[in-house]
């Protein structure tokens, strides 16, 4: 009888070259002995070993929001460490984040994408402070650029409560719950390498796995990632004032009277005390029509949370928990569902569930009179906000409506042009103010649904006409000829540029 190395000659004698069959010497052995191999004992360890070297792109998840501890920590780390020229690609970036200014004076950072900027970073940013525009793009079509390699992720540093030594982990297990990871998720499915940051470390198997074992590469233990009790501030609060709440009334009847709201139909809010607040109006009329809504989707709130365990919502499609009732949720709801930012909104996926949206009630800066909105700049042009999940759901939905006061304070939000255009007004079907609605023409069906109802309608014309007479005509803004910012559409094309105030 042969030996084994004389059967392995033979397989060779025909002029195979086994130099493709041969195994790293003892890799089996090694991975065998060393059960902990993931962890790292120090960032430093995490970040040496991650094999990140300058020009590449790191990147962030935003999940805790307000709260986020993880990218200064990294990012200052990895500036003393003495990394140079870097491609920050973070789902968003947010007032928390103004430590990045002097990464990017000192040429740590040289590159942005993100969903938005806010705070001191977003003012020096539109100052000029970097050489090269940010990209603003819509949470799909932050995917959509992942996928098609435009933004190639080679370290993401996941921030986590909670994961095993083997990397599963999730955001509702643990002290500081952050609920659903569905932006972590898409940088954990296509980062070259992974890097989690926890605050616990769990017995293995960690179960329900947002993240899986095998898409981690490296572990490191710190001491807290995020505070949750700063996720459900600022855009995402839940609003007590009188007239976000009479506005989100009104946007409740045109929901009522639109032909969508029957059995089965199915809703998202976006960030914004008015379009938040739509969803305490539901209720009462849910119950008296005995209508049950299928799915709600998007940025889950306690609000939501209440109706799906009233009955009146049969699932929560959860791609980022606003609040830590809907962090909690997630976790004792079988039909409080966890999905990636890819499938609740990247137009070029296999499916996204956007499409399957009935409603969407949407905030705005401002809206023109060509329905055109602006969730980005602010009235100075100074950068201020958010793509989010805008352009995605309002391409979507069956009905686009979007709910803002007339004016604030001195400033008009319904205007002749928007300053920067976020989502196309092709896409927008109602506007709801506190002085009144207007439909797009384009939806003639909407309008005989609304006027049948006996809801006063306007054309936005005379919306506009009327925000000039309480405020005036705003004077036009100086910028210069530099862009600091260029605005992707959830396709990836730019749909628009922001420009340096002039000073």
């Amino acid at each position: 009888m042969k030996t084994r190395e004389q059967r392995i000659a033979d397989f060779a004698k025909n002029g195979t070259d086994l130099t493709a069959y041969q195994a790293v010497p003892k890799a089996e052995a090694l991975l065998k002995t060393r059960k902990d191999r993931k962890l790292c004992q120090t960032l430093e360890e995490a970040i040496t070993r991650s094999g990140l070297k300058d020009g590449m792109t790191v990147s962030f998840h935003h999940a805790f929001r307000g709260g986020d501890f993880i990218v200064n920590m990294v990012m200052a780390k990895i500036a003393e460490m003495g990394f140079k020229d870097l491609i920050l690609a973070s789902s968003s970036l947010i007032d928390t984040h103004a430590p990045l200014i002097e990464h990017i004076k000192n040429g740590v950072v040289r590159k942005i994408y993100s969903s938005g900027l806010r705070g001191e970073l977003a003012d020096e940013i539109s100052k000029g402070l970097m050489s090269e525009p940010v990209n603003i793009h819509s949470h799909g079509g932050r995917v959509h650029l992942v996928k098609s390699g435009e933004i190639k992720i080679d370290v993401a540093f996941l921030g986590v409560p909670a994961c095993d030594e083997f990397g599963n982990a999730n955001g509702f297990s643990g002290k500081s719950k952050c609920g659903s990871l569905g932006y972590a998720k898409v940088n954990a499915e296509f980062a070259d390498k992974v890097v989690l940051l926890t605050e616990e470390l769990v017995a293995y198997p960690h179960h329900p796995a947002s993240i899986a074992q095998d898409q981690v590469d490296l572990i490191v233990q710190v001491e807290q990632v995020g505070d949750p009790k700063k996720i459900g501030g600022g855009a995402t609060r839940m609003t007590t004032n009188p007239r976000e709440l009479l506005i989100a009334r009104k946007a409740a009847d045109v929901i009522f009277a639109s032909g969508y709201f029957k059995d089965g139909f199915s809703l998202q809010t976006g960030s914004g005390g008015a379009a938040l607040a739509v969803t305490r109006f539901l209720e009462d009329k849910m119950r008296a029509k005995n209508i049950t809504a299928s799915f709600a989707l998007g940025g889950i709130t306690a609000s939501m949370v209440a109706l799906h365990e009233a009955g009146l919502i049969k699932k929560l499609i959860d791609v980022q928990s606003f609040d830590k009732d809907a962090a909690e949720s997630l976790e004792r709801n079988p039909n409080h569902l966890e999905v990636s930012a890819n499938q609740y909104a990247n137009f070029s996926s296999k499916g996204a569930s956007v499409e399957r949206l009935d409603v969407v009630i949407l905030s705005a800066l401002e809206i023109d009179t060509q329905f055109n909105v602006n969730v980005l700049t602010g009235s100075d042009g100074v950068i201020r906000g958010a793509s989010g999940g805008h352009c995605d759901t309002a391409a979507s939905a069956q009905v686009a409506i979007i709910v803002a006061p007339l004016v604030r304070g001195r400033i008009p939000t319904v205007v002749d042009n928007v300053i920067t255009c976020v989502t196309p007004g092709e896409n927008i079907d109602v506007l709801v103010t506190d002085h009144g609605v207007a439909v797009n023409p384009k939806r003639p069906d909407l309008i005989e649904a609304l006027t049948q109802a006996n809801i006063p309608l306007f054309t936005i014309e005379q919306l506009c006409e009327r925000a000039y007479q309480l405020t005036g005509k705003p004077k036009p803004i100086a910028f210069t000829d530099r862009p600091v910012a260029v605005v992707r559409y959830r396709d990836g094309s730019i749909i628009d540029t922001v420009y340096q105030v002039a000073e």
